[in-house]
């Protein structure tokens, strides 16, 4: 006889989600070095405000930095204040918002549905590859996605009941989400509550909430304290900037390179949703007859915006697609729930782990057909990293696991999927990632430290890391460097003025003296 599966109770299931989210979300959150560009270059910001006491303007290596505005500095901040200048400070205001997302999740889905579906939606949301990174990084899109899904879920149940309340939360978090990243905050949840109140034959009943004079207050005194004293203080330069430069121009036009084509998204998601993807991929054909429910529809327009918009738009980044992330993992708890054979779907994180052992025999497939000695040798630093820590085989063997746990006759399908798919999760993010950080970033932490040190002024040459900025703690100048100055540069043109002295060097990173006399001032 087939044993039946084991019925876990309620509270080993919430204590099992709040261990999955400490791990995806905290659990070495201070461990390794700050990426390069977003993460240095949010950082900085936060301790250029830190040193000079300027709580209005955020600043980047003494020039003002108009790319957010201010809420994600003031969170880091103090952050900083209480834990000190360090990547655990810097990142934990991240996480705290990207537990405050999914818990926000799970409360609205129990409520909608029901217990099983909010333990799963939950757990896929906070297993997603994008969501898991995200969490983890000194930057403010976890900060709107906690504003975006409160804001929207709100708006929904405002829909369900109609109580002001609901109103007054969603028109809160609306303007924390202003605060956070910019009108983005305001477009989404009108271009997605709008279309579902007239097609539900409510339109006056959006309006309505749309008109609260209370609600608009609300708002009102969450951003414009802040955004008009920026303008007093920056004047035209922060209109350009803020709102031309970075709100307006990043849709219509590409900017810093991070163009792609129509289709740029449709990777993202199928790679960024994992362990999911095969759920995704499953739920597409149920479609249509999903449509007569009003969550469903209400997710469906949720994600199909933000998918269509960022498609649409000039600049692409693939972390744009996770402010459609919530209503699909909404969407994806309730086909994992209904799934006849959820082991079918963890082929697709089981995959996955294949695929990254395969990784160093790709690698040293490529590596010959690159042209540039710096993409070599962090290439080549990479491999090293997998051969000392045997990442193919742990790969394969997560792989293997994966499927196992789908076999495991006492636990209940769905939740053997979960762990299968944590499997692909957290291999990712406590090995891959860790061992690209000490390839890509702990050469620039520790020419950081030469430099401190050494009392030495730098000159970014040919390269742009504003982590370099936080550990040192100090500026460096972008531009041509003179002889005799020190500048940080990579292996491909530490000598373009001749034969420097290096001071420091690992992985294609280089601290290195310029050749010849400084020139008198």
């Amino acid at each position: 006889m087939k044993p039946e599966p084991y019925n876990l109770n309620r509270n080993t299931l919430l204590w099992g989600l709040g261990i999955l989210i400490f791990l995806s979300f905290f659990a070495g959150l201070g461990s390794g070095p700050l990426f390069d560009v977003d993460e240095g270059a949010f950082s900085e910001a936060t301790r250029e405000m830190l040193v000079s006491k300027n709580y209005l303007t955020t600043y980047l290596n003494g020039l003002p930095r108009f790319d957010k505005p201010i809420l994600i500095y003031w969170l880091q901040l103090l952050s900083l204040k209480t834990f000190g200048i360090n990547e655990l400070a810097f990142r934990l205001p991240s996480a705290i918002a990207a537990a405050v997302w999914t818990v926000t999740t799970y409360l609205f889905v129990r409520r909608e549905r029901n217990e099983n579906e909010a333990l799963l939606s939950t757990a896929l949301l906070a297993l997603s590859l994008q969501v898991s990174i995200i969490a983890k990084a000194a930057i403010a899109d976890a900060l709107l996605n906690a504003c975006l899904a409160v804001s929207l879920l709100a708006i929904f149940r405002y829909w369900r009941d109609k109580r002001r309340s609901s109103i007054y939360i969603a028109f809160t978090a609306i303007g924390l989400g202003v605060l956070a990243k910019g009108p983005i905050a305001i477009l989404i949840p009108v271009a997605v509550s709008l279309p579902f109140f007239v097609i539900q034959g409510e339109a006056k009943a959006w309006f309505r909430a749309v008109l609260n004079p209370t609600a608009i207050a609300l708002f009102l005194v969450i951003v414009l304290p802040w955004y008009t004293l920026e303008y007093m203080d920056q004047g035209q330069a922060f209109i350009d900037g803020f709102f031309m430069k970075h709100n307006v121009g990043r849709f219509s036009g590409s900017m810093e390179g991070h163009s792609g084509s129509l289709y740029y998204y449709l990777p993202v998601v199928l790679v960024g949703i994992m362990p999911s993807t095969g759920l995704f991929l499953a739920a597409i054909p149920k479609v249509r007859s999903r449509l007569a429910d009003p969550l469903y529809r209400f997710c469906l327009i949720w994600f199909c915006f933000v998918f269509l918009f960022f498609s649409l738009s000039g600049t692409k980044l693939p972390h744009y697609m996770i402010y459609g992330y919530t209503p699909l993992f909404i969407i994806l708890g309730y086909e994992l729930s209904k799934s006849p054979r959820p082991w079918l779907h963890a082929l697709w994180p089981a995959g996955m782990l294949l695929i990254l052992a395969a990784v160093p025999v790709i690698v040293e497939k490529v590596m010959p057909t690159m042209t540039s000695l710096f993409v070599r040798t962090q290439l080549q630093g990479l491999l090293d990293q997998m051969a000392v820590s045997r990442f193919s085989l742990l790969m394969v063997a997560a792989a293997i696991l994966c499927m196992l746990f789908q076999a495991l006759p006492f636990i209940a399908p769905s939740l053997r999927f979960v762990l299968g798919g944590a499997l692909l999760t957290f291999s990712f993010n406590f090995l891959a990632m860790p061992m690209a950080a000490r390839v890509m970033q702990e050469p620039v932490r520790e020419a950081a430290s030469v430099a401190r040190k050494g009392g030495l002024k730098i000159v970014m040459w040919k390269v742009y890391y504003p982590s370099f900025l936080v550990y040192s703690g100090s500026f460096a100048e972008r531009r041509r460097p003179e002889p005799g100055e020190v500048m940080l540069t990579n292996i491909d043109h530490v000598d373009d003025f001749g034969r420097s002295e290096r001071l420091y060097g690992k992985y294609g990173i280089i601290l290195a003296r310029v050749p010849g006399q400084k020139s008198p001032r």
